[in-house]
């Protein structure tokens, strides 16, 4: 009885998801030509609430919720440095998000590759940035549907062999139909269900929690028993000295990375303005308090005994969250968590067939492209990055996903000097940033691959671990620094600026509209 409530309600969430989407077209503001602006960025007219439940659901994704309960639960302290990252990402958000949508609105720019190619006249250089966020996008948009696949198994409601893959490629199949036909605004109203049900699920399994164990305190002396230690403040639980500078250069590199992904962009650019980014913004803490409690549950499945099967950490809280919780409320958080990966997943396709068609199909391809055969492009490329992402997870190990996915944050992390710094100066050479840039990328995948696949490394044998991505960064952007004035001393030219921001920081008032100040 208490498995036929449990399906039930997982149906009931993913039904709700389903029909939300079909209601997307009346985010439609009336009969437009089509464009890839209105398909891609909902015609950039998303007010605060629509952008902080898009933004809010596209960053904190089903595997978030999954992945970082599951570290806590294997490795303790470590895992809270999502805590942190999130909320270095918020003022982060607050500054270059808003700045870059003011850019971006004004020059017609939809990807972060547009606003390079504008800034510093370098097709190249906006080429690299184009391919680094589809590269670091694709792994990501499959660990969506490791999430699923993880928590649907943990919860009993993935049937072994065909026909659980066809059941979650059906789940999967709504998403795409609605997302080729909607664009953005599919996601966007789905994200709505995303935040009620997660909150809501969030709330009673917490409270449940605490309930057994008699209050925060219960639960961590609890986990500090189960991992060895005598109390919280003697195990795992708390970070040593030698555990800090990856947990610091973790949490500074993630978010400085986030902010450079296409999908995290896309969301940020359908905002209606500046101001309702700010807004939004100063709401996103929101989030990662709902990102702490999940942390918090996977503590809470040490204390209570669950055992993970090995290599499956990311299954503790769903174990946990069957165990403890009635049928109906079981599956009401198993379907939060998948139709959490549905909103992601979605943003994620549209942001890579974005920069796809505008920085790759249109600049090398089909100049000439009306904005009507861009759509059309730009709807099968997102429906091929889905049916991709459905081959790589059938296809490969979970970790091979996994993998690229770290190594994702890490590449992606070596477009920041083009794009972020590139709003406040044009000083860096064009040739010097793609110069940096392939220094990064090159070191950080050596650092990762030679340590096993792990984003935590040692520079050199015996010295502390840091974030791989952070080194690479640093070794990209001395690259950069190094080669400019080399570069201006030998003569060689650089591009036009079609930006109207400042070439290279100043104090005063900001030019007027228009200014080229290259």
């Amino acid at each position: 009885m208490a498995g036929a409530a449990m399906t039930t309600t997982f149906l009931a969430v993913i039904g709700g998801a389903s029909l939300l989407a079909v209601t997307a077209r009346r985010l439609h503001p009336g009969d437009r030509l089509p464009s890839l602006e209105g398909w891609a960025l909902a015609d950039r007219g998303l007010g605060a609430g629509w952008t902080w439940l898009l933004l809010g659901g596209t960053v904190y994704t089903a595997y978030t919720f999954t992945a970082v309960p599951g570290l806590a639960y294997g490795n303790g302290a470590s895992a809270f440095f999502a805590v942190p990252y999130t909320v270095i990402v918020c003022p982060l958000a607050f500054v270059l998000l808003s700045r870059l949508w003011e850019v971006a609105r004004r020059h017609g720019y939809i990807t972060a590759a547009d606003f390079v190619r504008g800034r510093y006249g370098s097709a190249p250089l906006a080429l690299v940035v184009a391919l680094t966020g589809i590269l670091a996008t694709m792994p990501y948009l499959a660990l969506q549907l490791l999430g699923i696949r993880a928590v649907l198994t943990a919860g009993g409601l993935y049937p072994p062999g065909a026909a659980g893959d066809l059941a979650m490629v059906a789940v999967f199949a709504g998403l795409a139909v609605a997302t080729y036909r909607h664009g953005l605004r599919a996601p966007t109203v789905i994200s709505a269900l995303k935040a009620v049900a997660v909150f809501v699920s969030l709330t009673a399994v917490c409270w449940l929690v605490l309930g057994r164990f008699g209050g925060p305190g219960g639960v961590f002396d609890g986990a500090a028993r189960a991992l060895g230690g005598t109390d919280a403040a003697h195990s795992p639980l708390v970070l040593t000295p030698g555990q800090q500078p990856a947990y610091a250069t973790l949490a500074l590199g993630s978010a400085l990375a986030l902010l450079m992904y296409p999908h995290v962009l896309t969301a940020g650019f359908a905002a209606d303005g500046t101001r309702t980014l700010r807004k939004v913004s100063a709401g996103l803490p929101a989030w990662t308090a709902l990102l702490a409690l999940f942390g918090f549950l996977g503590i809470a499945a040490l204390a209570a005994g669950v055992r993970a099967p090995a290599g499956g950490a990311e299954a503790a809280v769903p174990m946990l969250v069957d165990r403890l919780m009635p049928g109906p409320l079981a599956g009401l958080v198993f379907g939060s968590i998948v139709v959490g990966a549905l909103v992601p997943a979605a943003v994620m396709s549209i942001a890579a067939a974005t920069s796809f068609v505008r920085n790759v199909y249109v600049e090398y391809v089909h100049p000439t492209a009306t904005p009507k055969r861009q759509v059309r492009v730009a709807k099968a490329v997102s429906l091929t990055a889905k049916l991709g992402a459905v081959a790589f997870v059938f296809g490969l190990r979970d970790q091979d996903a996994i993998n690229l996915q770290l190594l994702g944050g890490v590449w992606i992390l070596q477009v920041f000097p083009a794009v972020a710094v590139g709003l406040y100066t044009r000083w860096l050479h064009p040739r010097a940033l793609l110069s940096g840039w392939a220094v990064g990328m090159a070191a950080g995948t050596y650092l990762v691959v030679r340590e096993g696949f792990s984003s935590i490394v040692p520079l050199v044998a015996g010295s502390p671990e840091i974030y791989a991505g952070v080194a690479a960064l640093v070794l990209n952007l001395a690259v950069a620094v190094a080669a400019t004035p080399v570069l201006a001393r030998l003569g060689v030219p650089r591009g036009p600026d079609a930006t109207d921001l400042p070439s290279r920081p100043r104090a005063g008032r900001r030019p007027p509209t228009g200014a080229n100040n290259a």
